[in-house]
């Protein structure tokens, strides 16, 4: 592992030798050519966050705000979830109406956090074209732990919070990672991963099951 660390950063000194010390990255523009925002518009977006998000064997669900709270407890009993963690600030519109207890997250252990049924969170952002949602430790998500090792995780979308593509995502992300050096993580779809023979095993790195209501958008649903 040292010797491959010490070629590589070799090759990238060889590379750079005849850069001047005093040469700053920010001294040399940086074309960027690439498409930086998408031209459809929210409903599109947002239709098309919904298909790319069902395509990785989630489930997801438009719902109109007011219905929040019955819709979390609906989906909760139809999975058999009866007691389920989320970070402190989660709203209180957001806590399922009824017949699902609770907990909030205070630095709960690996082990307690492996015995509950499941996790609520929010996100930072939701990216259409790969049908990505963006975790970073924010406002309604909590700490990386709660989003990985409950089984079963279910995650409030706002409709509003969906871009088109990465580089709108990461001018979403950039503040809260320089400023509060925030851990970023990528869903798409459930954990899954294949061995050598490609059999797709779910669950390994991650929640089995991902569902996600879309709120504010239009109240139909879309089940992988």
């Amino acid at each position: 592992m040292s010797s491959a660390r010490e070629e590589i950063l070799g090759r990238i000194h060889a590379a750079t030798r005849d850069v001047p010390e005093s040469e700053k990255a920010d001294d040399v523009a940086v074309t960027r050519s690439y498409r930086q925002r998408h031209e459809a518009s929210r409903d599109e977006l947002v239709e098309l966050f919904a298909e790319r998000v069902a395509d990785y064997r989630a489930t997801v669900h438009h719902v109109r705000r007011a219905s929040v709270a019955d819709v979390v407890a609906e989906v909760c009993e139809a999975r058999g979830a009866t007691r389920m963690v989320a970070p402190a600030d989660l709203p209180t519109e957001w806590r399922p109406s009824d017949g699902v207890e609770v907990i909030a997250d205070e630095n709960l252990s690996h082990e307690q956090l492996d015995g509950i049924d499941g996790v609520i969170t929010g996100c930072a952002v939701g990216i259409a074209e790969t049908g990505t949602i963006v975790l970073d430790g924010g406002p309604r998500q909590g700490r990386r732990a709660i989003s990985l090792l409950p089984d079963y995780h279910l995650c409030l979308v706002e409709a509003d919070q969906v871009v088109g593509g990465m580089p709108e995502a990461v001018s979403v992300l950039v503040d809260g990672v320089r400023s509060a050096g925030r851990p970023v993580t990528f869903i798409s779809g459930p954990s899954a991963t294949s061995d050598i023979e490609l059999d797709r095993v779910e669950g390994v790195h991650g929640p089995r099951t991902l569902e996600v209501l879309i709120v504010g958008a239009d109240p139909r649903t879309t089940a992988s």
